[in-house]
């Protein structure tokens, strides 16, 4: 018995063992592209060498096809007209779509290692059953003949968009799907967001030679083509059918988009470590907000750099090519048709998701939070940055967002568990995505304190870039960083739509040398407080009221004034008193949260004296 025993507890821990070793597939697509601008047709030949690094052996594989989306009766199309706030760009278009309008991305042919594979297209998925099993640890070659048709831009992907871009050239290739430890991620497209499998791309464009093109990787052949890309004036010399061969590489990406039209302007600057910034847009009479917007672009990465780690590449494209703004490794398609400050606020926006979508690239179909949350976090501190604003709360728009979610529309809310396209509206997903992703930051920072926090964001960029990091992952290294235990917070904020909602009750005096001030906790979800004392001689104390289930606390010099920690406080109490070392006769105020971090539902009852609605 005792032999036994040792058995399967050796059996035990080395399954534990097991299950936290991490891995992932790879990818290594080789394409060429012969482009008929004519017709808006290509033929693409790819060759995808995919490496099994799971530990199962695979006997199917899927490909996303998303160009499939854009023709009447898809799943993007009948979703569109039927949820009850449907994306205006999209509405009821794609139904109305003529057959030289849709898109599509039909497989001619497909071999692993030379043999024929069966295959079935569902939509916006390549269901292949394989000649024979990948087993774990083995790499082999698929080989895919297939045409396309590049749709009239609805969303995102396109041509002829209405700021008269000729193509933005996004999903546009049989990409695979991506497997893990949860299995395959084969998500149709139905509108929201992305997942692919890290990799490198070797991609050859043959197209007219009137274009230019700017997107992810590295330009392989700049002195052939010119058009701002080569140190010296080149005139570009077309292939004997009037095209142009261009050659891109891009290393450890999980995903290729490109845009092309004839009248793009190419710019590009320079950041201080060497990362060349590219810019390509029309001329245009916004053609001045062109030019002083790349100085902006500048300061954004810098500061993003220095505060949230180094961007990775050598290159960055910043490109006229879309409807509103998507981020893309090493690129970024945006609209251009507003004013500056939209310009600015659109860039530093989709730049920023180089960081949370380029190099971290969470599953942001589960978790898009953490995507678009994360990046309109870190956009709101660097907008701060470059426009010198200072606000006491630079995410007090994201919170002001997230509270009327949570207040006027209470009951459409959804937890961030949701699933990025299962929101039952529009609405719901942008206010709960952006504003109350960015609200988490913003409270994480609160709850660990500044320096904890600041430091646990770096490093959960340096341990976690390239590997699709989950919200356990972001929550042990912040723990880590802390030393406090933050299930609760994740629990409550994520996986509920419990609000927050504090209150001073009463402000007396206990002693002649102490306060007492009655604490309550209205809403449903507790919170640690900090309570700012602003004494009548104009100095500050700070108090904080830890929770009792951190087991422990912050420590934080960043907060003005002393900070004491007081005893913690058992959520399920709906009271505390917190005794304050301070004659009440010298209390002007008391306030809970003066730095506006926590998403209080009602701030009037956060200040004594109260103050009146």
């Amino acid at each position: 018995m005792k032999y036994t025993f040792l058995f399967i507890t050796l059996l035990c821990f080395t399954g534990i063992a097991n299950a936290q070793d991490y891995w992932q597939q790879a990818v290594d697509y080789t394409m060429d592209i012969d482009f008929n601008h004519e017709n808006h047709q290509f033929k693409g030949i790819q060759k995808l060498k995919y490496t099994n690094n799971s530990p199962d052996d695979l006997d199917k594989v899927f490909y996303h096809l998303y160009f499939n989306a854009f023709q009447p009766g898809s799943m993007m199309d009948v979703r569109s007209r039927n949820i009850p706030d449907p994306d205006k760009r999209v509405g009821d278009r794609i139904s109305k779509l003529k057959p030289n309008e849709i898109g599509y991305q039909n497989i001619v042919s497909l071999t692993m290692d030379g043999i024929p594979t069966t295959f079935k297209t569902v939509g916006t998925i390549l269901e292949v059953n394989l000649p024979k099993p990948i087993k774990a640890g083995e790499t082999v070659t698929f080989d895919m003949v297939f045409q396309a048709q590049v749709p009239v831009q609805i969303r995102r992907s396109g041509r002829n968009n209405m700021e008269g871009i000729d193509y933005s050239m996004t999903q546009w290739y049989p990409k695979m799907s991506e497997y893990d430890k949860e299995g395959w991620h084969a998500n149709p497209y139905v509108g929201r967001e992305f997942h692919g499998v890290w990799g490198d791309f070797d991609v050859t464009i043959h197209m007219d030679n009137k274009y230019t093109i700017g997107g992810t990787g590295v330009l392989q052949n700049p002195g052939d083509i010119g058009k701002g890309y080569a140190t010296e004036d080149v005139t570009p010399e077309p292939t004997e059918n009037g095209k142009l061969r261009w050659h891109f590489k891009a290393e450890n990406v999980h995903d290729f988009a490109w845009a092309a039209d004839p009248d793009y302007v190419h710019d590009i600057k320079m950041l201080n470590n060497g990362t060349k910034i590219h810019f390509f847009y029309q001329v245009d009479s916004l053609i001045e907000n062109w030019k002083n917007v790349q100085d902006y672009t500048v300061k954004s990465f810098e500061f993003v750099n220095a505060n949230f780690g180094e961007y990775a590449y050598s290159d960055y494209s910043i490109i006229q090519g879309g409807d509103g703004g998507m981020e893309y490794p090493m690129a970024t398609l945006i609209t251009a048709h507003g004013s500056f400050k939209a310009l600015v606020s659109v860039i530093v926006h989709e730049s920023i998701h180089s960081w949370y979508q380029g190099m971290m690239a969470t599953d942001e179909s589960k978790y898009p939070w953490m995507d678009e949350g994360f990046t309109t976090y870190v956009q709101n501190l660097t907008l701060s940055h470059i426009y010198g604003t200072n606000p006491v709360n630079p995410n007090i728009r994201s919170q002001k967002g997230y509270v009327y979610l949570a207040t006027v529309v209470e009951k459409e809310q959804e937890p961030l568990t949701t699933h990025a396209d299962h929101y039952k509206k529009n609405m719901v997903y942008g206010i709960s995505v952006y504003s109350k992703g960015a609200v988490f930051l913003d409270q994480m920072d609160y709850i660990v304190g500044h320096q904890a926090f600041m430091s646990g964001m770096m490093r959960y960029y340096n341990e976690w870039k390239f590997k699709h990091p989950t919200p356990d992952d972001f929550k042990r290294i912040m723990e880590k960083e802390s030393g406090l235990e933050l299930d609760w917070y994740f629990e409550q904020f994520i996986g509920t739509t419990n609000s927050i909602n504090y209150a001073i009750v009463d402000v007396d005096k206990k002693d002649r040398n102490s306060t007492a001030i009655e604490l309550k906790r209205i809403g449903e979800m507790p919170m640690p407080l900090d309570i700012t004392v602003t004494l009548k001689d104009g100095g500050l104390k700070v108090y904080n009221v830890p929770l009792q289930i951190m087991r422990g606390e912050k420590t934080d010099t960043s907060v003005p004034g002393l900070m004491v920690v007081s005893e913690d406080w058992a959520w399920t109490n709906p009271t505390f008193t917190l005794c304050v070392d301070v004659k009440e006769k010298e209390i002007e105020k008391v306030e809970i949260d003066a730095s506006m971090r926590m998403a209080d539902t009602d701030r009037t009852d956060n200040v004594f004296p109260k103050v009146k609605k």
